[in-house]
């Protein structure tokens, strides 16, 4: 079982690179929003990054289970947005975790 209660996959499907969904996400996320966020710059990015973060930092602390989930993609899109500006592929950056590390 995975933190969440859920079924927990070893991650070794053969034939699946359990990596590319977050390649996936990133490139979404480029098409809706690099060109407003490029405009914007990586700095100002990275402030609205840091709110998205204080936002989701209250709805924990208050246990606001329905913003939650709202709050955690607005975090992983404005860091994938912030990747992208910064020319850091999220997906090949997250290989780090392909392994356990000590």
């Amino acid at each position: 079982m995975n933190r969440a209660g859920k079924k927990q996959t070893d991650g070794d499907t053969p034939g699946i690179d359990p990596f590319e969904g977050l390649a996936a996400f990133q490139r979404q996320i480029e098409k809706l929003y690099f060109d407003a966020d490029n405009e914007r710059g990586w700095e100002k990015t990275f402030v609205w990054f840091v709110e998205e973060v204080g936002e989701l930092a209250r709805a924990l602390h208050r246990n606001d289970q329905e913003n939650l989930a709202e709050e955690f993609a607005d975090v992983a899109a404005w860091l994938v947005s912030l990747a992208s500006l910064r020319g850091v592929d999220m997906a090949e950056a997250a290989k780090k975790y392909d392994k356990p590390h000590n």
